[in-house]
């Protein structure tokens, strides 16, 4: 008996080692807690301005110090964007509040890292106080973007027109004005213990700013025309940006103020819904949508963490449940679709953007309902909190290698990542290995070159794969090659929450 024991172990044994030599078979765990240290420290290779003295990647050097002059306001600081040079304020101010609702809910889970994630943070929100510091305006950009997107050139080297883009009353911009109010009411709640006076400014200007952005309603799209368009043009207007900004002011205050500007919106919503009936199809789904631009989903995941056990629940819990199953594969009423890989998958560039953000709400979510004991419901289809954190998990897998090319898109994790990314300062010499000058033109060879970058810019995700899995690792293709920062700020959440319940 003992021997056929040992035997069928041994037949087994072999099977699986064959399996594993012919790659059918794969063994993966992902390192969760190195992918959370490289997410975090990306933000450091995108930081601009003066740089301090505990700059983890060192290959950059300070940046755009001259940032604001135009306008005698000094507006150094703060992040580029993507793989450019430009300080775009709407994603970067959706990214600071992505990171904020990060460290807000798993925070506790960070370990040492949390510490670099209040860092990252703050570089953002002292950005965000400069560009408010003049009342009634916000800054909505720094950067004139034709101009830069001529060039492949370093930041340090930049000699591109800085020119300082600014909505005020006669020029308004709500969406930019009013996610920055949401990036510093929430970025006030992670500072709130830690440092209560600097938590008190960000609240009090996230007040001016909101009233700002409500008061003065329009889109920027008008106000600052081709500084913003086509590249961050809003596409679906700005009552989002207000009801998100609302619903921030009040998880951060409980003031009903903020609870009734929300309804007040909210029903502004619904009345497109009714009256807009060329409009119907676009805006069928934006319960489901989430991102830099859209705020929709994560209005409903947001507002119902307080009212999950109200009465006050409609629209937002409803709205929520459709959510998720507006993603959840085996949904009857699923509004994405998944790569044969796995991937979710919606059209146009940088795909990730989307599985980050989307998955960001649904483990979210999914910790609000595991405390109150619910699932929700796709029809006969009953979804439980550890069948969404499952979906995520799923999703973070294959994000750091468990796909079809084995690949992982975030760059320094694993063994096999993008080596060309479309990134100005990554594929650049660095000062260092460079000192002189490098031009606006004489950067063109190096876009051109076929070898990996120079540099490496830890932690940065890429747009990603294609519908089919497919992968082009060339610099020239931005929407799979550049990196941003609004892929990898809801990520750090997720990692944090995979990190301890993996």
């Amino acid at each position: 008996m003992g021997g056929k024991t040992s035997s069928s172990s041994g037949r087994s044994m072999v099977m699986v080692l064959l399996l594993l030599f012919l790659g059918i078979l794969k063994v993966e765990s992902q390192d969760y807690g190195d992918a959370l240290t490289k997410s975090i420290m990306f933000f450091e290779g995108q930081r601009s301005g003066k740089l301090p003295s505990t700059q983890r990647i060192t290959w950059r050097k300070d940046s755009a110090l001259r940032d604001g002059s135009d306008i005698a306001v000094d507006l150094s600081g703060g992040y580029y964007d993507a793989g450019d040079n430009i300080k775009f304020n709407f994603p970067m101010a959706f990214t600071t509040t992505l990171l904020a609702w990060s460290v807000i809910e798993f925070g506790a889970l960070m370990g040492p890292e949390l510490g670099h994630a209040v860092e990252a943070i703050r570089w953002g929100t002292d950005y965000l106080l400069k560009s408010t510091s003049v009342p009634a305006s916000v800054v909505a950009q720094i950067g004139q973007p034709y101009s830069d997107h001529n060039c492949w050139e370093r930041p340090e080297d930049m000699d591109t027109l800085r020119t300082t883009y600014v909505v005020n009353r006669t020029h308004p911009g709500s969406e930019v004005s009013a996610e920055t109010a949401a990036a510093l009411a929430a970025s006030s709640l992670v500072f709130k213990t830690r440092d209560s006076a600097y938590s008190n400014i960000l609240l009090q200007r996230a007040f001016s700013v909101f009233d700002f952005a409500n008061t003065y309603q329009g889109s920027y799209n008008l106000s600052v025309g081709q500084g913003v368009c086509p590249f961050y043009c809003d596409s679906n207007g700005y009552e989002d940006e207000l009801i998100w900004g609302a619903a921030w002011l009040y998880k951060a205050t409980k003031n009903s103020k903020y609870w009734n500007i929300i309804q007040q919106h909210m029903q502004y919503v619904k009345f497109m819904f009714r009256t807009r009936k060329d409009s119907v199809d676009s805006l069928r789904y934006r319960f489901a949508e989430f991102g830099w631009d859209s705020k929709d989903a994560g209005i409903n995941i947001l507002v119902s963490s307080w009212v999950i056990k109200t009465t006050g629940e409609d629209p937002f819990i409803p709205n929520a449940d459709k959510f998720v199953c507006s993603i959840l594969p085996e949904s009857p009423i699923k509004s994405v679709t998944y790569t044969p890989g796995g991937l979710l998958f919606k059209p146009g560039g940088s795909n990730l953007q989307h599985a980050t953000s989307l998955s960001f709400l649904l483990i979210v979510y999914s910790t609000y309902l595991q405390r109150v004991g619910r699932d929700v419901h796709c029809g006969n289809v009953v979804v439980t909190p550890s069948k969404i954190a499952s979906l995520v998990k799923s999703q973070v897998d294959y994000i750091l290698g468990k796909n079809p090319l084995g690949m992982s898109y975030m760059v320094g994790y694993g063994t096999k990542y993008p080596q060309k990314i479309h990134h100005r300062g990554s594929s650049l010499p660095s000062i260092e290995k460079h000192p002189a000058h490098i031009g606006c033109h004489e950067g063109t060879p190096y876009f051109e070159s076929k070898d990996p970058n120079p540099n490496v810019l830890v932690g940065a995700v890429v747009g990603g794969p294609d519908s089919s899995d497919q992968f082009a690792d060339d610099r020239s293709n931005a929407p799979q090659s550049e990196p941003t920062t609004y892929i990898n700020a809801p990520l750090v959440g997720i990692l944090a929450y995979l990190k301890a319940y993996p």
